[in-house]
């Protein structure tokens, strides 16, 4: 017998209690949501929030599967109740825990009406052009992430 087999043998089954989404609602998810300089959110109770994942978009309410999850360039949705706040994340990390909380650390996270379409626009056109005239293949990676982000931002701004 293995070692992995004796240790799962060892181990007591986690038992946990799971709920339809309408039940866990009432429970509310605690989001705690940070970036290196500020903390936007500290376990603040909402209804549920909505991410661009790696593995694609999704929304995640109380008693959500807990799951870790790389988040993408792209909308961080918040919604309170009636009040919904949107911030454009470049990346980071999505965390569900077990006990509903989530806890979101991300690299940069703005609210998505502080970006102006047509400097994104611009900044896009420049970082296009950037990427197609690099010398080296270092420039080209790097003109080629802040069209990626750009692209994304461009996007969230214009389905605002």
């Amino acid at each position: 017998m293995n070692f992995l087999a004796r240790s799962a043998r060892a181990v007591r089954p986690v038992r946990m209690v799971r709920s339809y989404a309408t039940e866990a609602a009432a429970a509310g998810l605690r989001l705690t949501f940070a970036v290196p300089h500020q903390t936007l959110y500290k376990d603040v109770s909402v209804a549920q929030v909505n991410i661009a994942a790696v593995s694609g978009d999704m929304g995640i309410l109380a008693s959500h599967v807990p799951s870790i999850e790389q988040l993408r360039p792209g909308v961080v949705e918040v919604i309170e109740g009636a009040a919904t706040k949107k911030f454009f994340v470049s990346g980071g990390f999505a965390t569900m825990n077990p006990d509903s909380s989530l806890n979101i650390n991300a690299v940069e996270a703005f609210p998505v009406e502080e970006f102006s379409a047509e400097a994104i626009r611009t900044n896009l056109a420049e970082a296009q052009r950037l990427s197609n005239a690099a010398a080296t293949e270092e420039e080209k990676l790097a003109a080629k992430v802040e069209v990626e982000v750009l692209e994304s931002l461009q996007a969230a701004v214009n389905a605002k």
